[in-house]
């Protein structure tokens, strides 16, 4: 009531009388009727017959339905309608307009499509050397392909975007096509090409795209929530990311002799300075506050036995899985490393 009282105030009209105008407010490909626009018509009136561009799509109108799902033959302005005669499925917020013939539309929409494709796969514009460190940082960033279905154009716009949002520097999913309608066999072969999944929303594969994933291996998952969509990528893009290495100080050892051991090689007479050491640790050799060698300890020997770990205060003999350069006044740290999986916050 209040829209329309400012209506009347402000006096906002439109012209009926004129070629129409509007605004893609939904589209998706119905299997019976084809490709449906939903269009709010803002300026003019759209009939039957008209011949329309939207977005990167043309055709002539065949049937408008109203929202009552009467069939009428015209639209004026701010009714809105649903337009079935398109070539395919318009993006949401594209405009609507009605051309003189069918050349001047196939001029528009080819033009159109020319961008897209220009944009998809980037003409040839000179590299400068940030968007060269910049290509190679991308390069570097594991990437989870996926090929997304969805009912209707806004639920796919919607998907895209909100699976752009879980990328980081490490990780990120690439959609490789979005499209509206059922899950068909073409989608399998780009998805089998590209090693990805297919994600369904609120749609189904037909019978032969079903036999085409099973004998290829490509999984399908369908969805009806999109919160339970982005938590499954959410999931596996975590599963990629590579995990925290946490490191946990154990002990220090200064090396007081070495011994020429025939069969074992180096072995260095220690004293533990500080905490503990213990076999099978991970070792780093510190010379003049500097590290020579990390690796682990090959034998960990208190007088003749092999020990599992010496305390501090005690003296012991150690040795390194391949590696021999040791020095007197040489120390030895001994930590440990934890393997810790991240996810994505």
């Amino acid at each position: 009531e209040t829209i329309l009282l400012q209506a009347e105030l402000l006096d906002i009209r439109a012209n009926p009388d004129r070629l129409a105008e509007g605004i893609i407010v939904e589209a998706k490909l119905d299997r019976g009727r084809g490709p449906v626009g939903t269009v709010l018509v803002q300026r003019g009136t759209l009939h039957v017959g008209d011949i329309i561009v939207a977005g990167a799509e043309w055709g002539r109108v065949r049937a408008l339905i109203n929202d009552r799902g009467e069939n009428v033959q015209s639209a004026g302005p701010s009714q809105p309608v649903e337009v079935l005669g398109l070539g395919g499925a318009p993006e949401a917020g594209d405009v609507m307009s009605v051309v003189e013939n069918e050349s001047r539309a196939r001029e528009v929409t080819d033009y159109r499509q020319r961008v897209q494709r220009d944009k998809r796969v980037g003409t040839g514009n000179r590299t400068s050397l940030d968007q060269m460190l910049s290509q190679l940082k991308e390069q570097d960033r594991k990437e989870l392909p996926i090929v997304v279905k969805a009912d209707v154009q806004g639920s796919a716009e919607a998907i895209v975007q909100a699976l752009e949002k879980l990328g980081t520097d490490e990780v990120t999913a690439r959609v490789l096509h979005v499209g509206v309608g059922g899950v068909t066999e073409s989608d399998v072969t780009l998805a089998t090409a590209s090693n990805a999944p297919i994600i369904g929303f609120n749609v189904r594969a037909n019978t032969q795209a079903r036999d085409a994933a099973r004998q290829a291996g490509v999984e399908i998952r369908y969805y009806s929530v999109i919160y339970d969509l982005v938590d499954d990528i959410k999931a596996a893009l975590s599963g990629m990311l590579s995990p925290e290495l946490r490191e946990t100080f154990l002990g220090n050892a200064e090396i007081l002799e070495i011994f020429n051991i025939s069969k074992t090689g180096k072995v260095a007479g220690c004293r533990i300075t500080e905490g503990v050491v213990r076999r099978g640790s991970h070792v780093r050799l510190i010379r003049d506050d500097v590290v020579i060698h990390e690796g682990k300890l090959s034998t960990l020997k208190r007088f003749k036995d092999e020990v599992k770990e010496v305390q501090s205060g005690q003296e012991c003999g150690m040795a390194f899985e391949g590696y021999q350069d040791m020095r007197k006044g040489d120390v030895i740290e001994c930590f440990d490393v934890e393997v810790v999986k991240r996810s994505l916050d």
